[in-house]
């Protein structure tokens, strides 16, 4: 008889879009506790049934959306999900998180996971609830924005506003914008590598989770409670539960990590308003937490009450929403910031890449490699927000030089040719850094450059206790040994958060006390150590896969703007590129992968219990 399942549904959802087909399938313990869920089990499907060498457009691509064990739980912020596909950005693997309830829901409405597959004649959305599926007709869909979406299924299908957790693609995910998201539950969003414009390729325009009655059983509900009450506290001892994400403008100032103008300075004067007080004491405020999470100041919903767009409401930006919508491109209006920040979201697309395009735009605008009239008319100027706005839906529709630009900041600067491609902030895969100058964040510059997912890799700042890795809790920053050191030891901790999944913040990203919440949970007694190696097992596996699709070592680097030197500010002088190659060698060596093809070496998949791999 098969043992009881505890803090999982044993099953997954199967959608066949080309057939129109959907069914149940079901998950085997042993392979639940190899990969947990979420990015892990996503990984695992990836490989198995994708061939690398497919477009990342081509019908036979998959759309794995999965929640995790700790998924529905009453711990703050496992309402997340994550995605796994192959990216539309670098044709590679993606792998992209968002914040909400719809991981919740989905674990209510009887599934860990949901596997699309194939490709539909036309535009459809999913709608799950009570154990059911069923594919509906989207045509009445296209053309609308994600808030617009939202507002239409729930009202169609019957459901109030918390009643129904909606994520869909906008306008541009519909036109395959590659660096086009996934948005939802009013804000909230998974868009790193073009997992919108994967969608988009598939027809399928949002799924929609209700939040059914259904429960999920946990095998120590009482420590759970109990670790849920541990998180919460210390979560309450960081700037985001009162302030949001936001309050990282002054420090990241300080210590030279704030994005300013496509990184030809780290000077803005003009930082204090975009602060998390500032925003609190002059705009209007509603709080919106997600999933059983307390904090009061993190996520909610903003009114602008002064400058040029008083009255508009939207959702409270996040941080690197606020960096690519000020600083980055020169903008120092909050309220135009927000007003940026929440079209580009109903538009449907990635706020990091578009604030790198917007930026690299404006200084060719100033440097004379872009005129107006190569804009389609636009003014390009630093901090013109109209013009911004303009751009960005130019990009959206694929109107004039949008349509270039909507095939990424690289392809658009190897486009303009010349100088144009040593202003890009861009790695070589391609794919752009979060809302930070890693110039001075040298461990996160590696960690975007080296990645498999899409996206930084490794969120060492955000570490509640990196001693826990066997490392000292001070380390130099500007230090290749170092740097290489940290980013290795603390690999595979993001990995398991989102394949369980929680959210950063709220969770502090302690895994130690993630693995104990995974064990009450699930009845398991996985260690630390073999909670790590969950998350390096994504990691080996989507490295295999982007190295089959054609991703070689020397695409592990920056292009030139994006390893530059800073001319001023706190790390003024300070230069990454004489110590590059020693810190990605030192790297590779200590994650056990060859140097000269990247590729993982037998004994690390050996020690992975990914022996099935070796003959890749």
């Amino acid at each position: 008889m098969k043992s009881k399942l505890y803090g999982t549904t044993g099953k997954i959802l199967r959608v066949d879009l080309g057939k129109e087909g959907v069914r149940e399938e079901a998950l085997d313990e042993s392979v639940l506790r190899k990969y947990v869920g979420g990015t892990a089990l996503g990984s695992k499907y990836l490989y198995e049934e994708v061939n690398p060498k497919i477009a990342w457009s081509d019908p036979q691509n998959i759309l794995y959306l999965g929640s995790g064990a700790l998924g529905g739980a009453r711990i703050a912020g496992t309402g997340c999900f994550s995605i796994v596909t192959k990216g539309a950005l670098n044709n590679g693997a993606a792998s992209t998180q968002a914040n909400g309830f719809f991981g919740a829901y989905l674990k209510f409405s009887g599934f860990d996971g949901i596997l699309i597959q194939g490709a539909s004649a036309n535009w459809k959305y999913l709608y799950v609830h009570d154990g059911v599926a069923e594919l509906r007709d989207a045509q009445h869909l296209v053309g609308q924005n994600t808030w617009e979406i939202e507002d239409t299924i729930k009202k169609e299908l019957g459901y109030s506003e918390s009643g129904m957790s909606v994520f869909s693609i906008g306008p541009a995910g519909e036109n395959l914008v590659k660096f086009a998201g996934v948005f939802g539950d009013r804000g909230h969003s998974a868009s790193h590598n073009g997992v919108g414009a994967c969608w988009g390729a598939k027809k399928i325009k949002a799924v929609a989770v209700s939040r059914s009655a259904g429960k999920i059983e946990v095998a120590d509900a009482q420590k759970v409670s109990a670790i849920a009450k541990q998180l919460n506290e210390d979560f309450k001892e960081h700037i985001v539960y009162q302030w949001g994400t936001s309050r990282g403008f002054p420090g990241n100032l300080k210590i030279g990590e704030l994005p300013v103008k496509n990184y030809t300075t780290n000077l803005f004067p003009e930082w204090e308003k975009f602060d998390g007080p500032y925003i609190r004491s002059h705009f209007e405020r509603k709080n919106h937490p997600c999933w059983a999470c307390p904090a009061p100041g993190h996520s909610g919903f903003l009114k602008v009450t002064e400058g040029p767009y008083s009255g508009y409401f939207g959702k409270d930006p996040e941080y690197e929403e606020w960096a690519a919508y000020g600083p980055q491109i020169g903008q120092i209006d909050p309220g135009a910031a927000v007003m940026l920040a929440n079209e580009g979201d109903r538009l449907g697309f990635d706020c990091n890449e578009a604030g790198w395009i917007v930026g690299w735009v404006m200084e060719c605008y100033e440097k004379g490699l872009l005129t107006a009239k190569e804009l389609d008319g636009l003014e390009m100027t630093w901090g013109n927000a109209e013009a911004t706005l303009t751009l960005l839906r130019n990009i959206t529709y694929r109107r004039g030089f949008g349509n270039i630009l909507a095939e990424g900041l690289k392809y658009a600067a190897e486009h303009i040719g010349g100088e144009a491609i040593n202003m890009a902030v861009s790695t070589m895969k391609p794919s752009t850094p979060r809302g930070h100058d890693h110039r001075a964040r040298w461990v996160e510059m590696l960690s975007t450059c080296v990645t498999g997912t899409g996206t930084v890799e490794t969120l060492v700042p955000q570490i509640r206790d990196i001693t826990a890795y066997g490392l000292p809790q001070q380390w130099d920053r500007f230090s290749w040994q170092d740097v290489s050191r940290v980013e290795a030891k603390t690999k595979g901790s993001t990995q398991f958060a989102d394949s369980l999944v929680t959210c950063t913040w709220a969770t502090r990203h302690n895994i130690p006390v993630l693995t104990q919440a995974l064990n009450a949970a699930t009845g398991w007694d996985l260690s630390f150590d073999e909670a790590l190696k969950v998350g390096r097992r994504a990691i080996n596996i989507m490295r295999l896969f982007n190295i089959k699709a054609g991703h070689t070592p020397d695409m592990d680097k920056p292009m030139p703007r994006y390893g530059s030197t800073p001319v001023d500010g706190p790390v003024k002088g300070i230069s990454v590129e004489p110590h590059w190659e020693d810190m990605v060698s030192n790297y590779y060596h200590l994650m056990g992968w060859d140097r000269k093809t990247g590729s993982p070496l037998p004994e690390t998949l050996s020690e992975l219990g990914l022996e099935h791999l070796l003959k890749d």
